[in-house]
């Protein structure tokens, strides 16, 4: 949903708890502040600055808070492939896995019950590869939806895998969601795809851009980009 500016001729990085971490840079005109937040997968830090800063502020800004960003880290759920008797979240909501090998291989929604067989070694795959149909479904009913909307044709969507971003358009030929927003609840996953739309027709965070959004999503939008910020790393820690 961002176009970050990475790398440097000297690829700025910053120390946390023993490790480097690359940091991100975005220039933001409306900006009056520095801001910082880590990636949702604790891979990189990324400041937003004001135009008439230097990257060389951003770094200092991140080098000075680099304890509070040790603690963020610490916070980043730690893979763990679902389970047999464990749960998976979908659209918001902790499913039970039921595993018996007889069951069908494919796994099968019964209200919050995913009955699901098959060798219990492939199961992690399985579940996975349901989730991303289930997000092909899902995003492509909102994407013809918010099209709709806008007064657009639809683009082509692709499901992303990107450890980064939630979502991205480029250009009008196609838009990318990452299929990790199945397992948040319906308006956050919604919210990336207006946001995507959005950018048909503004291809900036200018007030047009905000005032296109505000038009085309129907709910709070302020409440999905909380909950991303909030909640967002945990979409990682069941399929890295």
């Amino acid at each position: 949903m961002i176009d970050w500016l990475r790398g440097s001729s000297e690829d700025p990085v910053v120390e946390v708890g023993g490790r480097e971490l690359p940091v991100a840079i975005r220039r933001h005109a409306r900006a009056k502040r520095l801001t910082m937040r880590l990636a949702p997968d604790g891979s990189e830090v990324r400041v937003t600055l004001p135009r008439w800063c230097r990257t060389s502020d951003a770094l200092v800004f991140a080098r000075a808070r680099a304890d509070w960003l040790e603690r963020q880290l610490a916070a980043v759920p730690q893979g763990a492939p679902p389970t047999p008797g464990g749960t998976l979240r979908y659209r918001g909501v902790e499913v039970v896995i039921l595993w018996e090998q007889a069951h069908r291989r494919t796994p099968r929604l019964e209200g919050e019950d995913l009955l699901v067989g098959g060798p219990a070694e492939s199961l992690s795959v399985r579940l996975q590869r349901w989730l991303e149909n289930e997000a092909k479904r899902l995003l492509a009913d909102d994407l013809a939806f918010y099209c709709q909307r806008a007064g657009r044709p639809a683009p082509q969507l692709r499901l992303s895998r990107a450890q980064r971003r939630w979502g991205s358009c480029s250009d009008r030929a196609a838009i990318r969601i990452n299929w990790r927003l199945v397992q948040a609840p319906d308006l956050v996953r919604r919210s990336v795809v207006a946001h995507e739309v959005a950018h048909l027709a503004h291809f900036d965070h200018s007030p047009a851009f905000h005032a296109e959004l505000a038009r085309l999503f129907e709910d709070d939008i302020k409440a999905a980009d909380r909950w991303l910020r909030d909640h967002g790393r945990s979409l990682y820690a069941s399929f890295g």
